[in-house]
């Protein structure tokens, strides 16, 4: 079976997924949103079951390569990397990749398949972070806690709203990201 990228009947997948979570992912629903009908779905799948499991093996590959390719230092310094992430993952809101995030961490509440894949991405992105941590000098254990640390930033950021407005916002975060940094 093919990763899934580029497949119109995955990325409809996810656009449902972002838009009504796992149970709106259904075949009539991209069929109708495709313009086209379910025969062509099962030309290229099973059933839903299997394009779920391709959603969330596109999604896996597709977040455990985006953390190692964000983390390579390329001649870089740990900390100036560590800056660089923090600031692709809250400067650069993206509302669809989040609520994809959302729907899976939501999906993976009820399902193996889904917290298996989620599990999976947790622990890259926090091994790829806890080897920058650790790149400053730090030991295991302290790495571990700040690669912690930084994804319940990450993540804890984008879901809080700030009524002050995007500068006093991004203000917040620059301010906050320097303690992840110290």
């Amino acid at each position: 079976m093919s990763d899934g990228k580029g497949d119109v009947w995955v990325e409809a997948g996810f656009a449902e997924l972002a838009r009504a979570g796992v149970e709106g992912v259904r075949v009539e629903v991209l069929a109708k949103n495709l313009g086209v009908t379910k025969g062509g779905f099962y030309r290229r799948f099973a059933d839903r079951a299997a394009l779920l499991d391709a959603m969330l093996e596109g999604w896996r590959e597709g977040r455990v390569a985006a953390i190692a390719q964000q983390t390579s230092l390329d001649g870089q310094e740990p900390r100036e990397r560590l800056r660089a992430v923090i600031q692709l993952y809250s400067e650069r809101l993206n509302p669809e990749g989040m609520a994809i995030e959302l729907a899976i961490r939501q999906w993976a509440r009820s399902e193996e398949n889904a917290a298996a894949a989620v599990a999976s991405v947790d622990a890259a992105r926090l091994k790829h972070v806890s080897e920058l941590y650790r790149a400053t000098g730090l030991a295991a254990e302290e790495a571990e806690a700040q690669a912690f640390l930084f994804y319940c930033f990450i993540f804890g950021q984008s879901l809080l709203f700030v009524e002050s407005g995007p500068r006093k916002r991004s203000q917040l975060v620059a301010r906050s990201a320097e303690k992840l940094l110290d």
